[in-house]
């Protein structure tokens, strides 16, 4: 039988090498006498906090002890929540992931941990630790499985949120694993989980999971709403803190995520009737600061969308009046300028419209693109989503336009961000969009293109 080690015998193993007496050693480790003397004999158990000044004393990287700590005060001993939560907290701050998954699955068997490892998984994310905090969730997740509780629902949508990433593939089965366990939520926690939801299928393009949520998430809120405004004040304070958004917000905002699937639809006359619908927000009852701005928002993508959808109907007069929209936002910090001209090019592309002189006044803004931090889901998605649509659309203008250096730049570039994303959509369009200008392209080009596909053939991102 294999014999564990124990930190006390490695401790008086370095007193007894260094020669040194328990005075002298709690000295340097800021520790008394008694209790160095009570943890080399075992009369004491051992805090993180002490362990921490041992190891430091001992002139042992941080963290040295704590595979024998989960040992012998863990798995080794009866398991005491004031000891294993600074343990967990201090693991979390060295990055150390492995060891909390050790003690996570040491002591889960046991359901009455489960609370309190929710509430140091919460503390862990309000603190962004998100690694350490998604093990702790995934661990509470795993215990109450079969529980049906509220704290189940939340843990799942903790893990979809810290899960989201750039893999769309990822992205996907996180959303797919969540959707069942949003009903299980407070249904005012509901309207937030709807809204990431819906922008993750937006990011991804699902736009009938797009539509379907959100017209689940409008339903609640249409609830929700006429409840806050039968009940007291002091409740709707209350209920109203808990959301991101002022809550007619999510009324307006499944509108507008109606509008782009009817506009990925073609239908830009279904598209312009949700867009209508979300101009007109007189119904809205309150009027603090920042209802007022979220109005305000509204009101701008509705004017911008309204050009867009009669201008992709084909009423090519829009083009200079939607242009002018853009010049007259352009001066804003506005992460949906991607998206204006995004439309632009869809535009441009569809019918045959020179937009170069456009694309000059925007030079250094298109030029200034780049995938932007990770506030919410919509930024962390949609928006390095779409940059990418507009790269490619701007490949496919010059191309056609036979301005194939800035063709081919562009389109290597989304084939390259295809394949790291594992955009299997993207990839492809990119595919025949070369096969197509091939003729044209250069040696350095032909063969960056053929790397690229190699690569996306080995990962079976592409086949032929």
């Amino acid at each position: 039988m294999k014999h564990t080690p124990t930190i006390r015998a490695e401790l008086d193993r370095y007193l007894q090498q260094e020669g040194m007496s328990l005075t002298q050693f709690g000295h340097i480790a800021g520790m008394n006498r008694g209790i160095v003397s009570a943890i080399v004999t075992g009369n004491k158990p051992m805090s993180v906090n002490q362990l921490d000044l041992i190891t430091e004393a001992m002139g042992l990287p941080e963290g040295h002890f704590y595979d024998l700590f989960i040992e012998n005060f863990i798995i080794d001993y009866p398991s005491n929540m004031r000891r294993i939560e600074p343990f967990l907290f201090r693991c979390a701050e060295l990055d150390k992931l492995d060891s909390i998954r050790r003690v996570v699955g040491a002591i889960m068997d046991n359901l009455l941990y489960s609370p309190k490892l929710f509430e140091i998984a919460e503390e862990l994310l309000e603190q962004g630790r998100h690694a350490a905090a998604l093990l702790l969730y995934e661990g509470v997740a795993e215990a109450e499985k079969y529980q049906h509780s509220e704290r189940l629902a939340i843990c799942q949508y903790r893990i979809f949120t810290i899960q989201i990433g750039d893999d769309q593939s990822q992205n996907l089965k996180a959303a797919i694993l969540f959707e069942p366990y949003v009903e299980r939520l407070d249904e005012i926690d509901q309207l937030d989980a709807l809204k990431d939801l819906a922008n993750v299928y937006r990011s991804l393009r699902k736009w009938d999971k797009v539509e379907e949520v959100a017209k689940i998430m409008r339903a609640k809120a249409e609830i929700q709403y006429t409840l806050e405004h039968q009940q007291q004040s002091r409740k709707r304070d209350e209920s109203s803190k808990k959301l991101s958004r002022p809550l007619f917000v999510y009324i307006a905002y499944a509108d507008l995520l109606c509008s782009g699937s009817c506009e990925d639809k073609g239908d830009y006359h279904q598209a312009l009737q949700y867009t209508y619908a979300y101009t007109n927000l007189d119904w809205v009852k309150e009027t603090d600061e920042d209802t007022r701005n979220w109005i305000s928002l509204f009101k701008s993508w509705a004017e911008g969308n309204t050009y867009v959808y009669k201008l992709l109907s084909g009423d090519v007069s829009m083009l200079n009046d939607y242009v002018q929209y853009i010049i007259a936002s352009s001066d804003k910090v506005d992460k949906e300028m991607i998206v204006k001209l995004l439309n632009v090019m869809f535009a441009a592309n569809r019918f045959q419209l020179d937009v170069n002189d456009i694309l000059k006044r925007f030079e250094m803004l298109i030029d200034s693109f780049v995938q932007q931090p990770a506030s919410d889901i919509y930024t962390y998605q949609v928006v390095p989503e779409q940059t990418t649509r507009f790269k490619y659309e701007l490949a496919k203008y010059y191309l056609n336009r036979g301005n194939y250096p800035f063709g081919f730049k562009y389109l290597l570039d989304v084939l390259s961000k295809s394949l790291a994303n594992n955009k299997e959509t993207f990839f492809i369009r990119c595919i025949r969009l070369f096969e197509q200008f091939k003729q044209f392209a250069d040696v350095r080009t032909f063969i960056k293109y053929e790397s690229l596909v190699s690569v996306g053939q080995r990962d079976r991102l592409f086949y032929y």
